[in-house]
């Protein structure tokens, strides 16, 4: 998946993905969301990701799912 704010870069984490800017695993925003926690919340804890990298990332992902599962 292309993603406009998720980056994967050798020199961070070990390219791990991440959001772009920061050193925050773009799994840590799903493990947040699948333990019932809100973006607000996730935000909290990760102030270094904006709440538009986090919308976009959902949105690409959801675009990205409904062109990959036909209907």
């Amino acid at each position: 998946m292309k993603s406009s704010v998720i980056r994967r870069d050798g020199e961070i984490l070990g390219g791990t993905p991440c959001f772009v800017g920061t050193r925050v695993p773009a799994r840590n925003l799903i493990d947040c969301l699948e333990g019932g926690y809100s973006i607000d919340q996730f935000l909290s804890d990760f102030p270094s990701v904006s709440r538009q990298q986090v919308l976009t990332f959902l949105e690409e992902t959801k675009a990205e799912l409904e062109t990959a599962v036909p209907a």
